[in-house]
């Protein structure tokens, strides 16, 4: 190889990972004119991709009937894949145009959400670990050529977003999705086994559908008492504040009780649900209406999926719908299955595959089958206008200063807090009944694999987008609860690929023995787990599975465990201490030693006797949880991917980490709680915790900047950091006193647990 074709070689392949497809043309071009073997087959295959990527698919076919002539069989195999694909894509596409629909397509996905083709950030320093990633392989007669991937590393610890492809560019999600491990290697795409169907398969044995069917129906009455509760207290806030205010009298009518009312107001909202979120939709995200024959365009076998199940159980073909969003995600919503409405994004159909779609269709009709969707309905219409409100606040809190401003932020945040709170009553149901719906879709199907692909797919998808616009969009947090993959979830595993394989980043979900106590407040399942069980699924009809998880048994120390959940096991000790002291008072009182009924009758003590139960907990568990963050032993971007992988991790183990990137999340008024914080390292996305102090909310002004996080990295069941401090370039810093916090929380509960206990 001259000397001059090794650093165009890198350089082309640098430009097409970050995006930079015009560069990596310049650059790749003369290299695959020059006839030098192995250098020259490398960069028409990066040819391919970069004409596919920006729409010039005959040039990019071309070159692949070029290299179907090479002497490479792997090559050979590759450029076939490309070159069917390309054709049948450019068929589709020709034929979508031809189909009258009333709707403008939306594309602004970028090579980070195509899932097959994702463009991988460079690390600094490979490890042993990643063999798959490492080098580019590909072998011309007696030359090899092994060129490192550490070598093409980009200028900077995070490139910028890709710009978006032109339009008419033609998706690899089809043929990168079918080549071999080695082939994977070049330019360190993801390697996807494509693990096949099952062409004849037994049904599955049927579910117990009570633990779905009580959970759907416990949903309904928290949200029930949740809004019941909440529309008390403003009655009786609005009532005081009449009763206080001069020349004002309260109302009667606040004084009556909400209950009834409340309960047909829900049940009639239930009916409409249908009609009135496809105005709010299409009013707030641009729903439009989806025709089938441009459904058909992307998945042909989606619609045979819906019109087979939907004869096979008499229902009416659900009305179809699209958001215009680069974001993978789909949700149905309705009453009952003859006004379900099925939603899908722009994105999921840009960059899943026409089999994947279609599995992921078929898990939307597990939730009409099950009739989970009508509850979320209910919530997501609830819950929606809400959310709408707090962004209208938070848009008018930005717009105005001085001390009009602070009111206004805690206005936005109240109504976040009631947000949060509403859509809490349907957490547990939001996990369960997606293991029910992959199961049903997998029966349906017979293609447990594709929903594997689909759903990682989906992840990367949702975590390119995030990158992108450089913060979590309105769209995924307000819809998340309907959708198939958590936006939360999808930060690390999206963008983790380059560094780690799914099967070692999701081994905590299948194998940490206690990962479940760590997703209650999650409002998707862990995804290892939900993943195992469709291997499961495959294994049963003797099918290669998409991913293999190897079965060892794992030890964690219980005391560990145990010191992780010290305040909440304080609870019920508290519980057993007010025990103690009620047996006591009720033993002296029958001996007549002490007449203290006057005390025991009051059962506020027991209040007292939980909150000090707390207090002890938390006292004992923050010396471990924030210890002191030494340089010697802090871990850096490098060592992230490792973290992340150990399967026996617990948040109590508290990795003390300093990592550079770029600091990302919402600004303004809507991020006042640092709820929307994320680093973008070299290494992936990680999702930040950060406290201010009263009244600051300085963290505003780093968003969009290179920082240096230090803290304490948790593996949970969402990978996190509880910030230390953040700086930046010019020496600015942000502290973050988590641990002054938790000890003045202790304190508190303390004081207050000790005050109910000797005043009761």
């Amino acid at each position: 190889m001259p000397s001059h074709a090794k650093p165009s070689l890198e350089a082309g392949l640098v430009a097409l990972k970050q995006g930079n497809y015009q560069t990596a043309i310049a650059q790749l071009e003369p290299i695959a004119s020059s006839h030098n073997g192995t250098a020259s087959l490398q960069a028409q295959v990066g040819l391919v991709m970069a004409y596919a990527r920006i729409g010039e698919a005959s040039k990019a076919i071309t070159i692949s009937q070029n290299l179907i002539e090479s002497n490479n069989p792997q090559v050979q195999e590759w450029a076939t894949r490309a070159l069917e694909h390309l054709t049948k894509r450019q068929k589709r596409d020709q034929e979508s145009k031809n189909v009258e629909t009333g709707f403008v397509a939306f594309n602004n996905s970028t090579p980070d959400s195509t899932p097959d083709s994702t463009p991988v950030t460079p690390r600094e320093t490979p490890t042993l670990e990643e063999p798959k990633h490492q080098v580019i392989e590909t072998k011309s007669n007696n030359t090899p050529s092994m060129v490192p991937l550490a070598k093409l590393k980009a200028t900077v610890a995070t490139p910028p977003p890709p710009p978006p492809p032109a339009a008419g560019s033609v998706p690899l999600s089809g043929f990168m999705g079918s080549v071999t491990r080695t082939q994977a290697k070049l330019f360190g795409v993801i390697y996807w086994r494509q693990a096949q169907r099952a062409r004849a398969w037994q049904p599955l044995r049927k579910p117990k559908l009570i633990p779905l069917r009580l959970l759907t129906a416990g949903t309904f009455i928290a949200l029930f008492w949740v809004i019941r509760e909440m529309l008390k207290f403003a009655m009786g806030f609005i009532n005081q504040s009449l009763v206080k205010l001069p020349y004002l009298e309260p109302l009667q009518l606040l004084y009556s009780n909400p209950t009834k009312l409340l309960l047909i107001v829900l049940v009639i909202l239930i009916g409409v649900s249908p009609w009135l979120l496809d105005l709010l939709l299409a009013n707030l995200y641009g729903q439009r209406e989806f025709p089938k024959d441009v459904l058909n365009a992307h998945s042909r076998e989606a619609v045979r999926v819906l019109q087979r199940c939907c004869q096979q159980r008499h229902w009416p073909l659900p009305k179809l719908r699209i958001l215009p969003m680069a974001a993978p995600i789909i949700l149905t919503y309705g009453s009952l299955p003859r006004n379900a409405r099925i939603v899908v994004s722009q994105g999921l159909l840009e960059q899943l595959a026409d089999d994947e779609i279609a599995i992921i269709y078929a898990t939307q009709l597990g939730h009409i089958a099950h009739w989970d969707f009508a509850v979320m309905s209910l919530l997501l219409l609830v819950t929606l206008p809400i959310h709408q409100l707090y962004q209208q606040v938070s848009n008018w809190g930005d717009k105005i200063s001085g001390i009009w401003r602070y009111p206004v932020t805690i206005l936005a945040s109240i109504v976040y807090g009631v947000w949060c709170l509403l859509t809490g009553t349907a957490l547990w149901l939001s996990r369960l009944r997606l293991y029910y719906s992959d199961r049903i879709a997998s029966e349906i199907t017979g293609n447990p694999n594709a929903l594997i692909r689909a759903l990682l797919k989906i992840a990367i998808g949702i975590a390119a987008d995030i990158q992108k616009e450089e913060k979590t969009s309105w769209q995924l947090e307000s819809l998340n609860l309907l959708t198939p993959v958590s936006h939360q979830q999808s930060l690390s595993l999206g963008t983790i690929a380059s560094n780690l394989s799914f099967e070692a980043f999701l081994k905590w979900d299948t194998a940490n023995p206690y990962r479940r106590w760590f997703t209650i407040n999650n409002s998707h399942p862990l995804m290892g787990d939900r993943i195992e069980r469709l291997c499961q699924i495959a294994r049963h009809w003797h099918l290669d599975t998409e991913l293999h998880f190897a079965s060892e048994p794992l030890k964690v120390k219980r005391q560990s465990f145990l010191l992780q959940i010290a305040p909440w096991l304080g609870i019920p000790l508290g519980i057993l201490f007010a025990a103690f002291v009620w047996l006591t008072w009720q033993l002296a009182f029958a001996l007549k030693f002490l007449n203290l009924k006057w005390i025991y009758e009051d059962w506020s003590f027991i209040t007292g006797c939980l909150l000090i139960g707390f207090s002890i907990g938390t006292v004992m568990r923050i010396n471990s949880f924030f210890p002191d963050i030494k340089p010697a032993t802090v871990q850096t971007d490098d060592y992230l991917p490792n973290l992340l992988a150990d399967p026996s991790a617990l948040p109590i183990d508290s990795i003390s980490v300093r990592l550079v990137g770029k600091l990302l999340g919402r600004q303004g008024t809507s991020n006042s709680l640092a709820q929307d914080l994320i680093l973008q390292s070299s290494a992936g996305l990680v999702k930040l915790h950060h406290i201010s102090w009263l009244g600051q909310v300085n963290h505003q002004d780093l968003i969009g900047r290179q920082i240096i996080v230090t803290g304490w990295f948790r593996r949970g069941a969402t990978p996190w950091i509880d910030i230390q401090t953040l700086e930046t370039q010019s020496g600015k810093t942000l502290h973050s006193p988590h641990p002054i916090w938790s000890t003045f929380l202790a304190v508190a509960a303390q004081a207050w647990g000790a005050y109910i206990f000797l005043t009761s």
